[in-house]
C-alpha cells in the first residue's frame, strides 16, 4: 500500500512501535526472539519491521531516520560496547562516516529522535531497550554514544523530536546515565540466563519441563558472592520451583551431580507437590549440557555442597 498523502508522520510510527513493543514486552519478557522483531507489525496497512539484515535499521515508512540499532550476539562482527562514561559506544556502519545508514544516525542525534536498542545476547535472542537517543558522533573512532532513557518518556521523546538542534535539558543527563547503567546490569543479568538456557536446550536440569517463560538460570555461587562469575558453569537451568528450592537450599547438587533432598522435607508429607516436585528427586541425577565445556565446574559444585550440608 502506497500512501502520498503524508499522513503518516515520524512520530506515530516510533510512538506506534513503542506501544507494539511494550505490549510484547509484558507478555514475553524483555528478550524478544529475532523472527518476531523482523516481523514486526502493521501500522495503517503498512508492514513495519523492528530489525534488518544491518545494525542500523530505518524501515521503508520512515523517511530518513532509522528506527533501531541492533548489537550482534557476542562473536558477531561488530564489537559494540561501553565506554568510560558508561554509555553504549556504538559502531559506525563499515568505515565510511558519510554512509547512508550513519548519516541517518547523525540525523537522528541532531533531531533528538528516539530509537529503539537492540542488544543481542545468544543467536536470535535480543534485550529491548527504549527510548535510547544519539548523544554523541566520535567520526574518527567511527562511533557514536549511545543512552537509553525512561521508557515512560518514549511517546513524548517521539512527539518533540525537532528539525533544529536544541540543548538536552540538564536533569535528563544523569537521568539517562542512571537508566543507561540499569540497563548494563539487565543486560548482563539477561546474557547470563540466555545463555545457560541455551546450554541446558532450555529446559530444566532437575524436571526437564520445557516452557521457557517458567525457566530460569541458577548461579551455583551466588552473583555476590567471590567467585559468583556469570560464566555458563556456574550455572544451572532450573524451573521456577527448582530454582527457589536450590537458592533456599531445599534440595542440594553434590559434586558428582547427584540430588540430594534435606531431610526435614524428606520427612514431610504435605500432597503430590511436595512428593513429586522435591522429595521424588532424592538421588536424581542433573542433566547436564553435553559439551563438558558448559557443565556446572565441579568447584563451583563443591563451593555449594558445603553451604548445603551446613544447613540441611
Amino acid at each position: 500500500m502506497n500512501r502520498d498523502d503524508g499522513a503518516i508522520t515520524d512520530a506515530e510510527v516510533r510512538i506506534a512501535a513503542f506501544d507494539w513493543l511494550r505490549q510484547n514486552v509484558e507478555m514475553l519478557g524483555d528478550v524478544l526472539p529475532r523472527d518476531l522483531l523482523a516481523r514486526g507489525f502493521e501500522f495503517q496497512g503498512i508492514r513495519v519491521p523492528l530489525v534488518g539484515p544491518q545494525g542500523i535499521f530505518k524501515p521503508k515508512v520512515l523517511a530518513s531516520m532509522p528506527l533501531s540499532i541492533t548489537t550482534a550476539p557476542p562473536g558477531g562482527p561488530y564489537d559494540d560496547g561501553f565506554g568510560e562514561d558508561g554509555l553504549l559506544a556504538y559502531k559506525y556502519r563499515g568505515d565510511d562516516p558519510n554512509h547512508h545508514d550513519n548519516v541517518g544516525l547523525r540525523e537522528a542525534m541532531r533531531r533528538r529522535a528516539p530509537l529503539v536498542y537492540f542488544h543481542g545476547l545468544v543467536p536470535g535472542r535480543y534485550l529491548a531497550s527504549w527510548p535510547a537517543f544519539v548523544v554523541g558522533d566520535d567520526p574518527g573512532g567511527l562511533t557514536f554514544r549511545v543512552a537509553v532513557d525512561d521508557a515512560s518518556l518514549a511517546q513524548r521523546a517521539a512527539e518533540d523530536a525537532v528539525e533544529s538542534p536544541m540543548a538536552v535539558a540538564e536533569d535528563s543527563q544523569p537521568r539517562r546515565a542512571y537508566v543507561t547503567a540499569v540497563v548494563r546490569r539487565r543486560l548482563h543479568q539477561r546474557a547470563f540466563r540466555e545463555r545457560v538456557l541455551a546450554a541446558y536446550k532450555q529446559a530444566c536440569a532437575l524436571c526437564r519441563l520445557r516452557h521457557v517463560e517458567l525457566l530460569g538460570a541458577a548461579h551455583i555461587i551466588p552473583d555476590g558472592e567471590p567467585g559468583g562469575e556469570p560464566s555458563v558453569n556456574n550455572g544451572i537451568a532450573l524451573c521456577a520451583l527448582h530454582h527457589l528450592a536450590f537458592d533456599r537450599f531445599l534440595i542440594g547438587i553434590r559434586p558428582d551431580c547427584l540430588v540430594e533432598v534435606r531431610p526435614s522435607i524428606l520427612r514431610e508429607h504435605d500432597g503430590p507437590m511436595l512428593l513429586h516436585g522435591l522429595q521424588g528427586l532424592q538421588g536424581a541425577q542433573l542433566a547436564v549440557p553435553g559439551n563438558p565445556l558448559l557443565r556446572p565446574g565441579k568447584e563451583f559444585l563443591e563451593w555449594r555442597w558445603e553451604r548445603f550440608t551446613a544447613v540441611a
